[in-house]
């Protein structure tokens, strides 16, 4: 990592950032000089994420949320506010999997899925803009999306749905702050080691003779392995700086070429 501090002092919000992605992309902002709140559900874990930051010598703590939840989101904006005054940066990135099949889903199931990995992004946006508004250079909306979002995938009707909605999302939130000169963008995860990883039965998905012969063997993923979150966290940067000051509404996909195949 460059030892230039581009994102100095400037307050970055990193949603389901307690582990995976999330942390890999707060740890990045952090170690560029950003003030960095690790929010999450998970506030234990998002304090202990949050003091290996700081024993590295970068500004950070943690906050709770619940993004699926309008009173906790406004909670966080007013904590922010009231501390510092406003936010530069914002990622979008707190989620949940499910396994849905149109014949077997709930609509409790559906909705909960959809109440976070979509709307929570929504929440966050209406609650944050106004802050992002009183803040100078810099200022960015990342949303985390995923190549579910992009391709259809078995079982995954709520969340391949929900990832969908965000990539329109990004694309509309994206013109609305134009005139603001905030920039909107979000990455595609393609397969990334996770704790969503993990199948129902405990087993690790990359460990799977499907996935290994399809997506390794035969070359589905180009590069032939899972993502690792840090190989969010560089992409994630990028359009958090300076040098995406002409970047917004677009789409990067983060898969190790996956969506080439298709």
């Amino acid at each position: 990592m460059s030892n230039e501090k581009r994102l100095k002092d400037r307050v970055a919000i990193v949603t389901g950032a307690a582990q995976g992605i999330g942390f890999s992309i707060a740890e990045r902002l952090a170690s560029e000089g950003a003030i960095t709140i690790l929010a999450d559900v998970k506030i234990a874990a998002a304090v202990a994420a949050a003091e290996r930051l700081v024993k590295q010598g970068f500004s950070a703590e943690a906050l709770p949320v619940d993004i699926g939840e309008d009173a906790s989101v406004a909670g966080l904006a007013k904590s922010v506010d009231g501390k510092y005054g406003c936010c530069e940066i914002l990622v979008n990135n707190a989620a949940i999997g499910a396994d849905t099949h149109i014949e077997t889903m709930k609509m409790e199931e559906y909705q909960r899925i959809i109440n976070i990995n979509q709307d929570g992004a929504v929440r966050m946006a209406m609650a944050f803009v106004p802050l992002i508004k009183k803040a100078g250079d810099g200022r960015r909306i990342v949303n985390v999306a995923s190549i579910q979002g992009l391709r259809g995938w078995p079982n995954q009707l709520a969340y391949a749905t929900a990832k969908g909605a965000i990539v329109n999302f990004t694309r509309a939130l994206a013109c609305d702050l134009a005139p603001y000169g905030i920039m909107v963008n979000a990455i595609a995860p393609g397969f990334v080691d996770t704790p969503m990883s993990i199948l129902p039965d405990g087993s690790h998905e990359y460990d799977s003779d499907w996935f290994r012969d399809i997506y390794v063997k035969y070359g589905r993923i180009p590069l032939r392995r899972f993502g690792k979150p840090l190989d969010m966290a560089g992409p994630a940067f990028f359009l958090c700086s300076d040098d995406a000051r002409y970047v917004t509404g677009q789409i990067l996909s983060v898969d190790g070429g996956v969506s080439a195949t298709f």
